[in-house]
């Protein structure tokens, strides 16, 4: 058996060829942060508020997203989200919206692993 440790040559990827009509796009960190910030519905969210009949408005979505980034900012992870006709469980960790009820699914329901509540009136 041969012991001896053979040095191998370096592996290089060769250049690709670039022509002058293609551009490399240039994303700004404030673009890719503002992107992070945004409020998105999981798939399973988003099955339950059609099946529901549940709508909410940009205006109230906007409205959402800025309370959940103030309960973020207080150290609040998972929160259930109370509007007047709905109730969303987000996870304000991911900004992400987890699941959604409507407002006779809510009323006797009981709902864990959340650290925060935020009410919202139109």
């Amino acid at each position: 058996m041969d012991h001896r440790i053979y040095q191998t040559p370096p592996f290089v990827v060769p250049p690709t060829k670039t022509s002058q009509s293609q551009k490399q796009s240039t994303v700004s960190f404030k673009d890719v942060l503002h992107e992070q910030s945004q409020l998105k519905i999981s798939r399973h969210a988003s099955e339950r508020m059609h099946e529901r009949n549940i709508s909410i408005d940009d205006k109230q979505w906007e409205l959402i997203q800025g309370k959940m980034q103030e309960a973020k900012e207080k150290g609040v992870t998972d929160s259930l989200v109370v509007l007047n006709d709905a109730t969303l469980v987000v996870s304000t960790k991911n900004n992400t919206v987890v699941t959604a009820m409507n407002r006779d699914e809510f009323a006797s329901k009981i709902f864990t692993n959340i650290n925060g509540t935020i009410l919202i009136q139109d």
